[in-house]
């Protein structure tokens, strides 16, 4: 809902989020940072503006100045109501003004600043007009770890999100699949995370046979049949933060061989969360879970990264793949979802989502990862 936040965040919280954003924003050597609609304003003021406007609202964040919400005067009552507004000024234009002028009135002429990757073309551009001195970096490349590390209440939440989902899977296992379609499954799945406190569904993925050889299969018309591997693979926003999990069940019993490639799955996901440690790189965890794929035989159909952030969006930094060293930090919340991909055939992946702690990982979902037979 516009103006509002999740619980239980206060003033105080978003007024040191925004401090320390501003000062990793100075650390960078930035300027201070634009902050557009979408996941990073909600993560640091509380606000959510209608997401259809095409008017500019607007985060300015730098370095020992008082953060600056620029917002269309039609807006302020509800950006006033947000949990962060007490820790931030608000300036707003009205229709027939110029919100690029205003904007500027707050930059440095010649800055740098990072901007946030969802910020509209045209509201970059016209800033870039009325400040043709100034240059502009992807919030997701100058601080890419701005979000990852959550508090203890951002972690209360995840846990609560992951566990919803888990019971939305221990639901669909129950109800039946041979004869019905995936998009049937699909709705089934939707309808168990909002009924488990979800507000959003992002994805449920429900790729059976030969569809589940893509890992990001949308839920289509084929009709589940007995035989059939079946990749579940479902999550949203609850209370404002995100699940993700995936569980492949068979239809009827499996053959040896889809066994022992579930089992071999299963083993990968083990070994990607035993690597899970502070202060080890996140491509060790990639490394630890696609070793034992590789070593099986089965490498090349493994195709996608072992796992990537997740947080106040579904995905986001940082990212389990080969080639990024970013340490882990206790706090960090994260993908391990391990696959193989058989084209023509079946497909398997299990995912839980996994925060470091202080000697080690844990998981937020405790669903079974044994291969679940349904009917």
């Amino acid at each position: 809902m516009t103006g509002t936040a999740p619980a239980p965040f206060t003033a105080d919280d978003y007024r040191a989020r925004m401090a320390r954003a501003a000062r990793e924003a100075a650390d960078a050597g930035l300027a201070g940072l634009l902050v557009a609609p979408g996941p990073d304003l909600v993560w640091l003021t509380g606000y959510a503006p209608p997401a259809a406007t095409e008017r500019l609202t607007l985060l300015a964040l730098a370095p020992g100045h008082d953060p600056v919400l620029v917002v269309p005067t039609l807006e302020a009552p509800d950006a006033a109501k947000a949990a962060g507004a007490p820790a931030l000024t608000l300036r707003d234009w009205t229709d027939g003004k110029d919100p690029y002028a205003v904007t500027a009135g707050l930059l440095e002429p010649r800055g740098r600043f990072g901007v946030s990757d969802n910020t509209w073309a045209m509201h970059l551009l016209g800033l870039q007009r009325a400040l043709p001195g100034t240059s502009y970096a992807a919030l997701t490349e100058v601080l890419p770890m701005l979000r990852a590390v959550k508090d203890p209440a951002e972690l209360e939440l995840m846990a609560a999100a992951g566990a919803a989902a888990d019971r939305a899977f221990e639901e669909i296992r129950t109800m039946p699949f041979a004869g019905r379609r995936e998009s049937e499954v699909g709705a089934d799945l939707a309808g168990l995370l909002r009924r488990f406190g979800h507000s959003q569904v992002d994805f449920t993925i429900v790729a059976s046979g030969p569809n589940g050889a893509n890992p990001h299969h949308e839920v289509g018309d084929r009709v589940i049949a007995r035989g059939d591997m079946v990749v579940l693979d479902f999550g949203g926003l609850k209370d404002g933060y995100g699940s993700d999990t995936s569980r492949t069940v068979h239809v009827g019993e499996p053959t040896d061989e889809e066994r022992r490639v579930h089992d071999l799955v299963r083993e990968a996901q083990e070994a990607g969360f035993r690597a899970v440690r502070p202060g080890v790189a996140c491509q060790e965890v990639d490394r630890a879970a696609r070793a034992v794929i590789a070593d099986a035989g089965y490498g090349a159909y493994f195709i996608h990264r072992t796992g990537h952030g997740i947080g106040v969006t579904t995905h986001e930094p940082p990212y389990m793949i080969e080639g990024e060293e970013q340490p882990l930090v206790p706090g960090m919340c994260f993908s391990v979802e391990p696959g193989v991909y058989l084209p023509g055939r079946f497909g398997v992946r299990i995912e839980d989502i996994v925060t470091v702690t202080e000697d080690g990982g844990r998981r937020l979902n405790d669903t079974t990862r044994e291969l679940v037979v349904v009917g």
